[in-house]
This record gives structure tokens, sequence and C-alpha cells, in this order.
């Protein structure tokens, strides 16, 4: 990623919204997306398009890693953004102020149980959404390259 890259923010009107307000104010709004309830950025390679793409999505830690869900509320496909990452795994990460090179890998089976029980102590809708889909919904391990 190059700093004269355009990147292109979700196409989702609150999401934009959001990811416009968290990059304006150096996350001093939107990080803490609701009480208790923290957003990063994320900016991923597009698989098809090579163009760089930027969602919001609530994180939870693991030592010095950060988690993701790849829920989409339950749908029954992966979200693009998890897509872009099994295609490209170096991604870029933005908390807070602080923005960093990140390495994403999937959960393995070991892990992930632990994991997903950190994300939904966080977000307890993440079982609900589980519950309304075939596909095993990952756990992203976002590690600071």
């Amino acid at each position: 990623m190059t700093a004269s890259e355009q990147v292109l923010d979700s196409p989702e009107g609150w999401v934009a919204d959001h990811i416009r307000r968290y990059v304006e104010t150096g996350g001093e709004q939107g990080h803490e997306w609701r009480p208790g309830v923290f957003t990063l950025l994320l900016t991923t390679r597009g698989r098809r398009s090579g163009k760089l793409r930027r969602t919001a999505l609530i994180y939870g830690r693991d030592s010095d890693d950060y988690l993701v869900v790849g829920s989409q509320g339950g749908a029954p496909q992966h979200p693009a953004w998890y897509l872009n990452l099994l295609a490209d795994p170096e991604a870029e990460a933005q908390v807070g102020a602080e923005t960093f090179a990140v390495r994403a890998r999937t959960a393995g089976p070991e892990e992930k149980p632990r994991m997903w029980r950190t994300m939904v102590d966080i977000w307890p809708a993440y079982d609900d959404y589980q519950t309304r889909t075939d596909r095993e919904i990952p756990v992203v391990v976002l590690e600071r390259v």
C-alpha cells in the first residue's frame, strides 16, 4: 500500500460516515462505537479490482493481536473484506490515531473457540449471527508486521 493510492470506503452509508468521522478525528470519534465496543479501520486490497478498500470492524484483543469477526450479520456469504484477506493477507489497520501494517490469518480450530468467546463477550450478537448461516463464521487474527 502506498500513500498515494486512493482508498475506497465501504459503500454502506452509515459505515462510510463512521469511517469518515474516525479518519477526520484520528479515532477520537468512532474508536469507541458504543460503550465498551471498540472499532478499528481495516484496509484491504480488492481481490478482483486491486483497489484499496476500507471498512470499520468491531475488534477484540488476544495478547498483542487484534481479532475481528467475518460475520456479515449471519449472511450466507463471507464479507468482501475477508475474501480480500484470503487473497492477500497483507493489510493496514487504524486503531484510534495509530495506523500500522498487519498480516491476517484465520483462527485455527484449536484457538478459535477461545477467540470466539472473547468476541462474543464484546458483541453477543455474534452467537445469533452464527445460527443464521450454514457457513462457519471466521475469527480473523490481525498480527502487527
